[in-house]
């Protein structure tokens, strides 16, 4: 089929079709930044390529872009649409047609095109060619060659790979767009519909669960004659059923969501329709060892994955990302739920899961031990890339009679992500749902009732602290499990830091250290409580037992390349140095405190740092920028939680330097400059916390991925006090 973008002909050409443009340009909403991309692409190229998954607006795209550049082309503008051809040796007169070329001399229908493009500035869009891209691409290989005027604009699922050709991905619409094309779309088929206040939030849920893929989000618009956004968003388990009513005179392809889907589907491979099934597994991005693990297997080797993966990735159906956890894959939703309806015909979802849920575990457990060594950071990444699959193997643990220990494992194993990245609420949340289940399996249960004590405790819900902490430790006694024990004091000893019980606090740390030597451990955790053993000294005056202490631990974070532990151990000693008035040493230390709890989004250490900079500043003569560090750290309070504030001495460094400043400037202007604190992003206060430190001293000396430690590591010495019946390490 044809038809030209342009009216009007030139001398020596076929006068191309009159008349409108394609209805679907009629309402061109959103994707100005995508036409101005694909514009200068064609800028660059004389073949570009839009790719991306059905339905999402390619061919529109593709137009619209061909109707804003047809003035270049003083020979036209014309489209061949090819979805509906299969037989290659038709693919010529298809072009031929488009063009409105008549000839009966007998000539090859290539010839035909060559001899008619050979001396033309045309701009040809060809639609929807994957099903034939292998002899669509040998032909406009050899058009662009013989025709140097002749500009190619293709959509599809895959490139054509052809050299000098420009690939263009199309991603689906971002939300804004998406909620502008439903807006538009439901106020032309239901006159009565209007957006308001009430209505906005369920357009802008259905929009994302639609992954903003505009032919899901048009389908879900023309409902609105028959049902309510928020029925189409309660019915949306079964999106392929309620999306089924298309744009008349839209190509059958796009006419149902399911169909359009479906195209892709049987553009496939019998192997990369299997990897499509079992991909759908994954709940969000997956790696390739992931996918090489939980997919491979019967009639797909785990060697052959990332093979028949690349073809995914080709055809537009799964997606390569970079990111700060190294490259990702993924599948929109709606590709993953066409998915899943295959894998569940072929009776091995159930099968999968397991696999999935095994994988995930066995990567939490593997970055729990990772944690203490110089990809900390990585780690991190790749437990914040991971979270959507692990809590899918977390639900499938708690959902599965006989595997509630599994879920306790789980849970547990990943308090270094719920403590250390900032997760706290969603780690409460798992280990709560985990310990209420009986799995009749101690050393989990144990497991996750100290972490549900530490996440408690940093939460300041004492009750359920003290609760969980008790409970562990009388039953790790019970059953003689001597880390469980260590772990539920040391975290007690935890508690009562931040209640204010130095004494006590001081106690029960040193027993849990104690213990920690006596098992041999060392890690994160041992750290983290010699540096809180530090805390306990240094709130009760001894700022050399703090300095020696925190110094020790300093020192093996830089042997092991641990760094979110250092960070506390960074905050006393700057605590310190602030005491003794050396505020040089006190700025960096805690800026290099600061860009650490940053980088681990560890917003209870983050504030800690900010506020003792803020004390810092004042201290240096600086009150107003004291004000505005302070208002930022009041901002980032609220979404640790008030815990703190109960105690006087971690609220210390607050409230004096609330003092300090608001003498220097006055209740009014003290007022201003916090106020302007407030107004600050995260981001933002940390940048304005970092501003005056000096660059060098300030960045943590061995970054994620460098060398191995430089010496051996060492454990935590047995008495910095010199006391040898109270260790502190």
């Amino acid at each position: 089929m044809r038809r030209s973008l342009r009216s009007g002909s030139s001398a020596g050409a076929p006068a191309p079709v009159p008349g409108n443009l394609p209805a679907e340009l009629n309402r061109f909403v959103g994707r100005a930044e995508e036409l101005s991309g694909l514009a200068q692409h064609l800028d660059r190229s004389r073949l570009v390529t839009v790719v991306g998954v059905g339905g999402v607006g390619k061919t529109r795209l593709a137009l619209r872009a061909a109707e804003e550049l047809k003035k270049r082309y003083c020979d036209g503008v014309w489209l061949a649409e090819l979805g509906a051809l299969r037989e290659p040796e038709l693919l010529e007169h298809s072009l031929a047609e488009a063009l409105g070329l008549t000839d009966q001399s007998g000539r090859p229908p290539r010839r035909v095109l060559v001899e008619h493009l050979a001396g033309r500035r045309v701009l040809l869009v060809l639609d929807g060619f994957e099903q034939l891209v292998d002899a669509c691409a040998e032909l406009v290989r050899e058009l662009l060659r013989r025709a140097p005027e002749l500009r190619v604009l293709a959509t599809g699922r895959r490139p054509l790979r052809i050299d000098g050709e420009l690939v263009f991905a199309l991603a689906p619409m971002p939300e804004p767009d998406a909620v502008l094309l439903f807006t538009d779309r439901a106020a032309a088929g239901s006159p009565g519909f209007r957006p308001t206040r009430a209505r906005e939030a369920a357009v802008r849920e259905l929009c994302r669960r639609l992954d903003g893929i505009p032919l899901a989000v048009e389908l879900a618009a023309g409902r609105l004659h028959a049902l309510s956004v928020e029925q189409i968003l309660d019915r949306m388990g079964d999106r392929f059923r309620v999306l089924t009513e298309g744009r008349r005179g839209a190509p059958a392809r796009h006419r149902t969501l399911r169909t359009a889907i479906g195209w892709s589907h049987e553009l496939c491979t019998p192997r990369e329709r299997l990897l499509w099934a079992r991909l759908s597994v994954f709940a969000g991005p997956f790696d390739l060892e992931a996918a090489e693990y939980v997919c491979g297997g019967r009639e797909l080797p785990a060697d052959d994955v990332l093979d028949v993966l690349s073809g995914l990735i080709t055809q537009s159906l799964v997606v390569r990302e970079e990111t700060p956890a190294g490259v990702r894959y993924r599948m929109l939703d709606t590709v993953a739920a066409y998915g899943a309806e295959w894998l569940d015909a072929l009776e091995d979802t159930g099968r999968l899961r397991r696999r999935h849920r095994d994988w995930y575990v066995g990567l939490a457990t593997w970055y729990e031990l990772e944690w203490f060594s110089p990809r900390q950071d990585r780690v991190a990444a790749g437990a914040e890339s991971a979270l959507p699959n692990l809590r899918a193997a977390l639900e499938l643990c708690l959902e599965t009679p006989g595997e509630a220990h599994l879920g306790q494992h789980l849970a547990g194993t990943l308090w270094f992500y719920w403590v250390g990245c900032g997760k706290l609420a969603e780690g409460r949340h798992w280990l709560g749902r985990a310990l209420a289940l009986d799995s009749g399996h101690s050393e989990a249960r144990l497991k996750a009732l100290w972490v549900l004590g530490y996440v408690a405790v940093l939460q300041g819900d004492d009750t359920a602290a003290v609760g969980a902490l008790h409970e562990c430790r009388e039953e790790a006694v019970r059953t003689g499990n001597a880390p469980a024990r260590a772990y539920a004091v040391h975290r007690l000893g935890c508690q009562a830091l931040l209640s204010d019980d130095m004494p006590r606090a001081e106690r029960l740390l040193r027993a849990a250290l104690d213990a920690y030597r006596e098992l041999g451990e060392l890690n994160s955790n041992v750290l983290m409580g010699q540096t809180e053993l530090a805390m306990a000294r240094l709130f009760q005056g001894d700022l050399d037992t703090a300095v020696a202490l925190c110094t020790e631990v300093r020192e093996i974070c830089e042997d092991s390349g641990e760094r979110w532990s250092r960070a506390y151990a960074l905050y006393v000693l700057a605590y310190a140095a602030w005491t003794r008035g050396e505020f040089t040493e006190a700025r960096a230390l805690a800026g290099e405190s600061i860009a650490i709890h940053h980088l681990f989004n560890d917003l209870v250490g983050l504030v800690l740092a900010v506020e003792l900079m803020a004390l810092v500043s004042a201290g240096e003569g600086d009150p107003a920028e004291a004000a505005v560090l302070q208002g930022a750290a009041a901002v980032l309070w609220e979404s640790v939680g008030p815990r703190l504030f109960g105690s006087g001495f971690f609220s210390g460094p607050r409230m004096l330097c609330e003092r300090q400043a608001g003498e220097a400037l006055g209740a009014r202007r003290y007022e201003g400059y916090e106020r302007e604190g407030r107004g600050l992003s995260l981001d933002a206060a940390v940048r304005r916390a970092l501003a005056g430190r000096p660059g060098p001293a300030a960045v943590p000396r061995q970054a994620s991925g460098a060398r191995g430690p430089s010496r051996t590591t060492r454990k935590p010495a047995s008495s910095p006090t010199g006391k040898g019946g109270e260790a502190a390490g």
